[in-house]
């Protein structure tokens, strides 16, 4: 029996992808920490603190908003002039809205500020499009599996800047004490952190990123006298990215065939409509999970939760989401190459299942402790499951040809902000209105999200067994 030999990787275009793509998760999470003493500081509530989480969860909930709003744009007009220009524009404007925000006085330069930071995020989608577009079926699981690893660093460490690094002069008055600049912008420092890495990642982009645009990469080879030769009269190295036809038309007939197609086009095919859905599924039960972890965890006993201060945890979440990213690293490509994405996107999912199940379980053996977070306890939290990247080799098979590729990509990104920017306020509202009105003994949330999660099980029977290659 044949064994396909994995192309390697290209590991220097892959690595300056994966920083661009590590930025959301950073930026994104960064003002966690400190977002709603910034947005009493502001003056908006009028002194009542009771308002803060709903002018918080709007500076919050932006964010996705604004992605969602542009993720289809700016994959279309990656289309037309290139994946580089737009992703090192993305860098530059995220960069530039980060210090928007830091120096922010007024709440509504923060809902802004924050909502560029989403809009220049939006090109998120144009990054997983060059990944394809640098890989082939024997070595895309390997690339994706590094992106939960990124997503998981730059969520953990998003947070870990954001409350380490805001209101430095208390924190540290000796030496930012006495610097006016930190005493008038509190919260700026925590802000340029991801604001300069954004401008390293910009630079180092701009020197080594290579296009990746099928029709931008045919037409520079075809201009080369030497490069057109080996296109055209020898065995080239080409990537069908989904397909299994060879480059057997002209540059110009290229090009014509990279046009994106319109999105009504492809919409409605079963096999995208399919994958939509459980990306959809997939990213309202992730999202409300990692609002639910610190909501439960913060929640005094009495009241159904487990009472730990805010150091504890974001250290648990730096050890989850690191054991989480090593384990999707190491394990999961092999994984959905021995088992099939199918299989694994289905066992994946469904340990979601047994992950919201976690919370009342911890709650209930930490009562029965007499208030104690004992071992059993700490054993229900290893239950930790993240599954993004099978489902995206879903939604690259379903793509009916490569011109549709980014159209296809953008409209995954933009079910997923959807259900990013629908989960936070869904689930934490269901969390105090269940434990306001004891709906279901405090525990309806979790009642809730088990149906969504059944839901999305039966969604993704409707997969198909195997990706084409």
């Amino acid at each position: 029996m044949s064994t396909t030999t994995r192309t390697p990787l290209p590991k220097l275009q892959l690595a300056i992808l994966m920083l661009m793509q590590g930025a959301e998760p950073i930026c994104n999470s960064v003002i966690f920490p400190f977002v709603n003493q910034f947005v009493r500081e502001t003056g908006v509530t009028n002194g009542d603190e009771r308002k803060t989480g709903y002018y918080a969860g709007i500076v919050e909930s932006i964010f996705f908003v604004a992605e969602c709003v542009t993720v289809l744009w700016w994959g279309r007009i990656s289309d037309r002039i290139g994946r580089r220009p737009i992703l090192l524009l993305g860098m530059l404007g995220l960069s530039l809205s980060m210090f928007s925000f830091g120096l922010s006085s007024k709440y509504l330069t923060i809902v802004v500020s924050r909502c560029a930071q989403g809009a220049f995020n939006g090109n998120v989608g144009v990054g997983k499009n060059s990944i394809i577009e640098i890989t082939d079926k024997t070595n895309v699981a390997d690339a994706f599996a590094i992106y939960p690893v990124v997503w998981a660093t730059g969520s953990t460490l998003g947070p870990i800047i954001g409350g380490t690094l805001a209101r430095p002069a208390v924190q540290w008055p000796d030496l930012f004490g006495k610097i006016p600049f930190f005493q008038k912008y509190p919260y700026f420092l925590p802000c340029a952190i991801p604001g300069l890495y954004a401008i390293f990642v910009y630079i180092f982009g701009s020197i080594f990123l290579k296009e990746t645009l099928p029709s931008k990469t045919i037409r520079r080879r075809s201009s080369d006298p030497i490069e057109s030769a080996t296109l055209l009269d020898s065995d080239c190295h080409y990537t069908s990215y989904g397909t299994n036809e060879g480059p057997e038309t002209t540059a110009r007939d290229e090009e014509i065939e990279f046009k994106s197609p319109p999105v009504s086009s492809i919409l409605f095919l079963r096999p995208i409509l399919v994958s939509l859905t459980t990306h959809a599924f997939l990213s309202f039960v992730d999202q409300s999970h990692q609002v639910l972890l610190p909501l439960m965890y913060s929640t005094s006993i009495p009241l159904g939760g487990l009472g730990f201060e805010p150091a504890r945890i974001g250290a648990i979440m730096g050890i989850w989401g690191t054991c989480n990213g090593i384990f999707q690293w190491l394990f999961f490509a092999k994984l959905i190459r021995k088992y099939g994405p199918r299989t694994m996107f289905r066992v994946s999912f469904s340990c979601y299942f047994v992950c919201i199940g976690a919370y009342p379980a911890m709650s209930y053996l930490t009562k029965q402790a007499g208030g104690m977070v004992d071992g059993k306890v700490y054993a229900v939290m290893l239950v930790q499951f993240m599954c993004y990247s099978c489902n995206n080799l879903f939604i690259i098979d379903a793509v009916p040809s490569p011109a549709a590729l980014a159209t296809t990509n953008g409209l995954a990104q933009i079910v997923s902000s959807i259900m990013r920017s629908l989960g936070p306020g869904f689930t934490a509202s269901m969390f105090s209105l269940s434990l306001e009105r004891q709906l279901a003994g405090g525990y309806m949330v979790y009642w809730i999200l088990w149906v969504v999660i059944i839901l999305g099980i039966y969604a993704s029977s409707k997969l198909p067994m195997h990706v084409k290659g």
